[in-house]
């Protein structure tokens, strides 16, 4: 399977739960225009035109424009949550914990990178009700994140006197990676993940070995 053809297994399965197909193909589409155009400059004709559709038949299954961006930006906010709910909830110390959060977080974006560009940078165009909605779950994807590192503050693993500060700069380092990651690039997703995890263990002092608590 080549490149092209695996990216587009990738967005189908990242897509899989909208039903029906043509809501599911509009999804990709909008993707794919607020990626290239920016939301504003996006029009719902473009969209359409991308999915193969006439305008009319967009509307059957978005109302507007601005829902379509709410329908992606939730299926992508409640991944993130997943994601970090997973890494939050295993067992181990908290560099274990910690290391799997930023590796799947990292990774995440730069497998979907064109979809968390979207997301993660044209929120503010959600209108009030929508965007309180994904706010409530980016809120609760910081909570998790920050439980983590205040444990490994508690236990003396790491060296986090901030542990907001040093909860925010560990998310703006993953989120970040969607603005700069391409296939083309020297580095896979994974090697990406690896690398922030790695990096962000260094940054909260943790252990090198990633053993527990410095005092074990």
């Amino acid at each position: 399977m080549g490149a092209a053809a695996e990216r587009a297994e990738e967005e189908n399965q990242e897509w899989a739960g909208v039903t029906p197909d043509a809501a599911r193909r509009l999804v990709g589409a909008a993707v794919e225009a607020f990626a290239e155009r920016g939301y504003h400059a996006t029009t719902t004709r473009d969209i359409a035109g991308r999915a193969g559709m006439s305008p009319a038949a967009l509307y059957i299954h978005y109302k507007t424009k601005e829902e379509l961006l709410y329908r992606i930006s939730g299926i992508g906010h409640e991944k993130a949550l997943r994601i970090m709910g997973a890494a939050a909830g295993a067992g181990g110390s908290a560099t274990e914990r910690l290391r799997d959060a930023v590796r799947t977080f990292a990774r995440w974006h730069a497998e979907h990178h064109t979809t968390a560009r979207v997301i993660q940078y044209e929120l503010q165009a959600l209108g009030p009700e929508h965007y309180a909605e994904i706010a409530d779950l980016r809120r609760r994807t910081d909570r998790l994140l920050r439980q983590i590192i205040q444990d490994g503050a508690d236990s003396g693993e790491f060296r986090a006197d901030d542990v907001p500060g040093t909860t925010l700069a560990v998310l703006s380092l993953c989120v970040d990676v969607a603005r700069w990651f391409t296939a083309q690039g020297p580095r896979t997703p994974d090697e990406v993940g690896t690398l922030y995890a790695d990096l962000v263990l260094r940054m909260v002092g943790a252990p090198a070995d990633g053993a527990g608590s410095r005092d074990a």
